[in-house]
């Protein structure tokens, strides 16, 4: 199944593996709608991507302004879903429940936000494709909140591609990936950061943004593939 021609909507589009994933899709021949909670990262990106891109600045906590989107924006083939904010980090005893209920907010209910106000203009053939995380296969201590919506997320999945099949609802799930997420985590020892994973991962190195994108074009394209989770960890789950 090519892309070419086809309307992708990259919910998160304008950063990290979301972005890398728009550019991979636009060089594959699709018109891409990309979405940000900041103009400014909307306009960032629409700089590095083709002319004709859409960009748009939408709250994914509201269900309304996500409905309007998807309103506006008529007949579609794809949404990939890979907002997600700031990691929420931290052993139980300290964590803030505000900061938590506003992770979930993006994390799994804009997901199933954008789910339901995607599928009436999905057109045949169309896809939704969500984004999890290792640590829901293996936390570690600090990971509540991590871990809870990647499992969320994919035990939504697997219903969503039941429940809106012929849909083809899927999920990627990275491990660590080479993005501005671990910047406010690990700051200016980033890169000590990636050094010291990559080298616990079977493969030898922390992800790269375009090895993600990859995975997002394969379940756009493979018309066989419902209710899966590609895993693309570098080995995480078995080192």
């Amino acid at each position: 199944m090519s892309l070419n021609g086809q309307r992708v909507v990259v919910l998160g589009g304008t950063a990290g593996i979301g972005l890398a994933t728009a550019q991979a899709a636009a060089a594959a021949g699709a018109t891409v709608i990309v979405s940000s909670s900041s103009r400014a990262r909307v306009d960032q990106a629409l700089a590095t991507l083709p002319t004709g891109t859409e960009g748009y600045r939408v709250d994914l906590t509201d269900e309304n302004a996500v409905e309007a989107l998807f309103t506006g924006l008529g007949e579609i083939d794809h949404v990939v879903y890979t907002a997600g904010g700031p990691l929420v980090l931290g052993e139980l005893d300290s964590l803030s429940f505000e900061g938590v209920r506003r992770a979930l907010d993006v994390r799994v209910w804009g997901a199933l936000s954008a789910a339901k106000h995607a599928r009436a203009h999905l057109r045949p053939g169309g896809s939704i494709t969500l984004t999890t995380g290792s640590a829901g296969r293996r936390p570690t201590p600090g990971w509540v909140v991590g871990a809870s919506s990647c499992g969320a997320i994919e035990s939504l999945t697997r219903a969503l591609a039941v429940e809106l099949a012929p849909i083809r609802v899927n999920a990627v799930m990275p491990g660590m990936v080479r993005t501005e997420l671990w910047t406010p985590v690990a700051g200016p020892d980033a890169q000590a950061l990636y050094e010291s994973t990559g080298k616990g991962l079977l493969v030898g190195r922390v992800g790269e943004p375009e090895d993600i994108a990859a995975a997002y074009l394969y379940l756009m394209q493979n018309g066989f593939s419902t209710g899966a989770v590609l895993e693309l960890d570098g080995g995480h789950v078995l080192a």
